[in-house]
């Protein structure tokens, strides 16, 4: 007979080797966002609907990610916000201990450097109705969840909709967190046409972890 202790230890080992795969933990940043298809998340992750297919068996395997029938689609997304955190730590924690991802990191942000605001200024300011926060990920990403207050306005559209952005106010822009380029071509766009505008690191996954309020579609989410 096994020894209690013994299975506890195999089945972290087990969740640590559901994690051990690159492919797995993109698969899990991208759920982190919203639910998705696995052909979406094939698009996203630039994998085949095979090998997409095969890492979420593993993931649903060890009860990482849900999936539920939509019709004639299956949709995948997170089983518990608690996989967010996990990511989230799982990044902190290797930034602080791997040169390796501290230098790819930079490499990703090469000429891409802008100003940044930290989650508390933020909400001083927003509270103070001194700043305008945009989303500029795609709208089904925004309608899982967002930030309390945060405009859709997809960076693609950004350049025809700068009129909705009042001159007098700073403009904050966010994306899928501090990996995602999104929000920092945003603010380089407004910047060049003469706005003022600063990028928060934080998406929806690090906003959640700290334990603040999202909303999802018109409705807020604890």
């Amino acid at each position: 007979m096994t020894e209690p202790k013994a299975v506890l230890y195999e089945q972290l080992a087990r969740m640590a080797k559901a994690l051990s795969a690159p492919a797995r933990v993109e698969i899990l940043d991208v759920l982190a966002q919203g639910p998705h298809t696995v052909d979406r998340l094939a698009e996203r992750t630039s994998q085949s609907v095979a090998n997409v297919s095969q890492h979420l068996k593993v993931l649903r395997g060890t009860r990482l990610v849900d999936a539920t029938r939509r019709g004639t689609f299956i949709e995948y997304r997170l089983a518990h916000p608690g996989v967010g955190d996990v990511l989230v730590s799982l990044r902190e924690v290797s930034e602080r201990h791997l040169l390796e991802l501290q230098a790819a990191r930079e490499e990703l942000t090469r000429g891409k450097d802008v100003e940044r605001i930290g989650r508390r200024e933020l909400m001083q300011r927003m509270r103070a109705g001194e700043v305008v926060l945009i989303d500029v990920r795609p709208p089904n990403e925004y309608a899982a969840a967002h930030l309390p207050g945060a405009r859709s306005i997809p960076l693609q559209e950004l350049s025809k909709r700068l009129a909705e952005l009042p001159l007098s106010k700073e403009v904050v822009a966010y994306c899928r967190g501090p990996y995602c380029l999104l929000a920092v071509d945003a603010v380089q766009l407004l910047q060049r046409r003469g706005r003022r505008a600063r990028h928060l690191p934080d998406g929806v996954l690090e906003w959640r972890s700290a334990g603040l309020r999202v909303e999802a579609g018109e409705g807020a989410t604890a």
